[in-house]
């Protein structure tokens, strides 16, 4: 894969009822979505790569435990593992690199969603796709917020009455940076409608 062909990313933050909401919305994507997709699920270590396993289990496109260092792809989603925070950067060639950040918990959280938004500024993507979906707290609007001062991005909200906890998405709805604000079983197709496939 060349180094500048990842121009679209999404990424997706979820918490409280997250698990079961990710099972509605991952086996909707195509396996040749035009973008790699990051989860940022809050979750002890050790239980992140049971809930990857399933959902590649259930789903067309590939889904896998970020590992350190790995270049992302295209059709390809990649769920940070349980205690460590996820970041990405440009490597030397150009490509996106996941990275894990061993700093201390975010308002309990690691790892936190707003914490991987914040890595996004300086990766040069033409089009980013943020989705907040179910979770207590807030986690993901600050990040979001920043990154809209720097990139362009498009932000989806799940609905509130497809939440389990209306935490996180309410933040992001309440403070105005929602560009559409959809039910759980809509979320799926509407990324691959913003994406496309290649």
């Amino acid at each position: 894969m060349s180094a500048n062909s990842i121009h679209k990313l999404v990424i997706i933050a979820s918490s409280t009822g997250g698990p079961k909401a990710l099972h509605q919305v991952i086996p909707k994507l195509s396996k040749r979505l035009d973008a790699p997709v990051v989860i940022v699920q809050h979750m002890p270590k050790g239980f992140t790569a049971t809930l990857a396993e399933r959902l590649n289990d259930t789903s067309e496109i590939t889904v896998s435990e970020a590992v350190d260092g790995e270049v992302l792809e295209k059709g390809h989603v990649y769920l940070a593992k349980g205690g460590t925070h996820l970041v990405l950067s440009r490597d030397v060639e150009g490509q996106l690199v996941m990275h894990e950040d061993f700093s201390e918990p975010v308002n309990g959280l690691r790892p936190c969603a707003d914490i991987t938004f914040s890595s996004l500024p300086t990766l040069r993507v033409e089009k980013i796709i943020c989705v907040v979906l179910t979770g207590m707290g807030s986690d993901g609007y600050e990040g979001i917020r920043n990154l809209r001062q720097q990139q362009k991005i498009y932000t989806i909200a799940q609905h509130k009455d497809t939440c389990v906890v209306y935490g996180m998405p309410k933040a992001i709805v309440d403070h105005g940076i929602a560009d559409d604000v959809l039910p759980l079983h809509e979320i799926g197709s509407e990324i691959t409608r913003k994406v496309g496939v290649f």
